[in-house]
């Protein structure tokens, strides 16, 4: 999947402390982007509506917990 990210509104978690390590999301027509903060210009993840939903949820159910 390739998207244009020129023109994302890139964001990052109000639980962000800001020391740099972080990744920020986009949201974009038809996918939604993650990127590494620390690396603006690098590349970003893609991932389809329906993903990014199935993560977030395991993440709400505690899927990914130790």
């Amino acid at each position: 999947m390739t998207t244009d990210l020129t023109r994302a509104r890139w964001r990052k978690s109000t639980a962000s402390v800001g020391n740099g390590e972080c990744v920020e999301v986009a949201f974009v027509p038809n996918a939604v982007a993650m990127r590494d903060s620390k690396d603006p210009t690098g590349p970003a993840l893609l991932f389809t509506p329906g993903e990014w939903s199935a993560f977030t949820r395991g993440v709400q159910d505690g899927e990914f917990d130790r």
